[in-house]
């Protein structure tokens, strides 16, 4: 069992930024890929962003391609979703996940499925 929370959700404007992050205090998150995802009101879990056990290759939805960035920080046991030019259609509930399935320290997936552990989620609320 891995237990996830996020934090750093909140009510922006347009245009505007925000960063997210995603800890564990029971686990080293550095021995997995983890993921972001998001929820809006009556809408499926879509994905939003993965990131690899290296750090590197960096995967994100496109709808959010060149607006945010997933990053870790593994001294801090850290993942982080620096978001930014945010739209209304971004708000939504953010959480973050642990991919177990990976086999290659590169790898990174974007389905649901492959997903085992999630928090309990950020609301993002983007105003007009």
């Amino acid at each position: 069992q891995v237990q996830l929370v996020e934090s750093g959700g909140g009510l922006v404007q347009a245009g505007d930024s925000l960063r997210l992050s995603c800890t564990s205090s029971g686990r080293t998150l550095s021995a997995y890929a983890m993921g972001w995802f998001r929820q809006a009101p009556g809408k499926e879990r879509e994905f939003v962003a993965a990131i690899s056990r290296s750090g590197g290759m960096p995967y994100y939805g496109d709808s959010v391609k060149g607006r945010f960035t997933i990053s870790r920080d593994n001294s801090k046991n850290t993942v982080t979703l620096q978001m930014d030019s945010l739209k209304p259609e971004d708000t939504a509930v953010y959480y973050c996940a642990v991919d177990q399935t990976t086999r290659h320290i590169n790898e990174v997936h974007a389905r649901i499925a492959e997903y085992e552990f999630w928090g309990e989620g950020t609301t993002v609320t983007v105003s007009s």
